[in-house]
């Protein structure tokens, strides 16, 4: 079995590159729906769809296991979309739980009810998409109580990193940590809620505060799913090849994926 990882763009490449290095014998399916992207603006029916036709793709093209390698589709459709059931022996997961898992050093699967955490002001970055649902506070109030968690909409940013233009990046996170400082001038904690923003966790240290704990999602939904594919070896099936789809034009995303990763990727059509 292959491990997919779906994005509507690249941001998701970040997330890619943390579970080929964690897993390094698991063949990994990556697909970007270049086609329409970007789904940031587009109202939760529409992102719930894109993102259900994409995982659906990559079932077909045999992940029994899907990752949603976006922010924005983590908040909008995932938990529709595994409220509404998946087909039998599949998975999505999200980028959220792992990352509340580490904030709230909860295991996944505990089901306990919730308790307080040792950390109480938490600042999140992501889409306006992502800080609207409010997606991140529906699945931390799950699991921990007390917590005050002040979202910054930094889609600008976000977009600007897509395009592969981060000549500006380092002003627009200072930019950003300023306006949410003003709203909360203390957190102990920043979650980065993009998979774009991952590489600037330095730069979002230093804009909140040196003592500023910051969670980005590549390790932490890397080592979250190590940990579930060690509790489910079943899921290991026949191997396969890393293969990197889009639903747009392949030497569009090669190109781009390249400015990414700094190394060549050849794309596919989806």
């Amino acid at each position: 079995m292959a491990i997919g990882i779906f994005d509507s763009g690249l941001g998701g490449l970040a997330i890619r590159e943390a579970v080929r290095e964690r897993l390094p014998d698991w063949p990994l399916h990556y697909l970007t729906d270049d086609a329409n992207a970007p789904c940031d603006g587009r109202s939760e029916g529409e992102i719930h769809a894109l993102t259900k036709a994409g995982v659906a793709r990559l079932w077909d093209a045999g992940c029994d296991l899907v990752i949603l390698g976006s922010g924005t589709a983590s908040a909008a459709a995932l938990r529709r979309m595994q409220e509404a059931g998946v087909p039998g022996g599949k998975r999505v997961l999200g980028m959220f739980v792992p990352l509340i898992e580490a904030l709230t050093g909860r295991d996944w699967g505990d089901n306990t009810r919730p308790r307080e955490s040792a950390v109480s002001n938490v600042a999140l970055f992501g889409t306006a998409t992502t800080v609207a649902s409010r997606a991140f506070q529906r699945e931390l109030g799950f699991r921990a109580i007390g917590v005050t968690v002040e979202a910054e909409a930094c889609s600008d940013l976000c977009a600007a990193l897509e395009a592969g233009d981060g000549a500006e990046a380092e002003e627009m996170v200072r930019h950003h940590a300023a306006a949410l400082l003003e709203r909360m001038p203390k957190p102990e904690a920043a979650v980065l809620g993009c998979g774009h923003l991952a590489g600037l966790e330095d730069t979002f240290r230093d804009a909140l505060g040196g003592g500023v704990t910051v969670l980005s999602p590549p390790r932490h939904v890397a080592e979250s799913l190590a940990a579930y594919l060690g509790r489910h070896p079943e899921m290991r099936g026949a191997s396969a090849d890393d293969r990197f789809l889009t639903t747009g034009d392949p030497a569009r995303a090669a190109e781009r994926a390249r400015q990414h990763l700094r190394r060549e990727a050849g794309f596919e059509a989806a």
